[in-house]
């Protein structure tokens, strides 16, 4: 069994079900962080307060990884969906390197993960000459 991808190319079945594996993942982590920040869990409310954006902040973080996981499961959205995750992982980066101090290992790891589910569902038109 095959599947065709958003820019016509065709991928096995063992590709297909790692592609869904990946994007569950990434759902039950992005969904579980982005609660946690719109629920105002403490952790969330003194992190994003020793980022000193204030906690606006914590809700438009919540919000975008909510509707970037949502969009991971509608069909064309897929590749936005991803890119969002890959900014919130950008931002989570530049956090922990920068006031947080914390792991940053998750980070490449979600990363990598977002990357390639974008890459697997990357328009046609992103690689059109001319």
């Amino acid at each position: 069994m095959t599947s065709t991808t958003e820019t016509g190319g065709t991928v096995g079945r063992g590709t297909v079900i790692a592609l869904w594996t990946i994007k569950g993942l990434l759902a039950l982590v992005f969904l579980y962080a982005g609660g946690a920040k719109l629920l105002g869990t403490a952790k969330m409310v003194i992190e994003f307060g020793e980022l000193g954006l204030g906690q606006a902040f914590r809700y438009l973080t919540g919000a975008v990884e909510i509707i970037g996981t949502i969009l991971l499961f509608i069909p064309g959205l897929a590749f936005p969906g991803a890119i969002l995750l890959i900014g919130v992982c950008g931002g989570a980066l530049i956090a922990q390197l920068s006031v947080l101090h914390h792991d940053v290992i998750h980070v490449f790891v979600l990363g990598i993960l977002a990357l390639i589910v974008a890459w697997f569902h990357r328009p046609g038109w992103l690689f059109r000459k001319g």
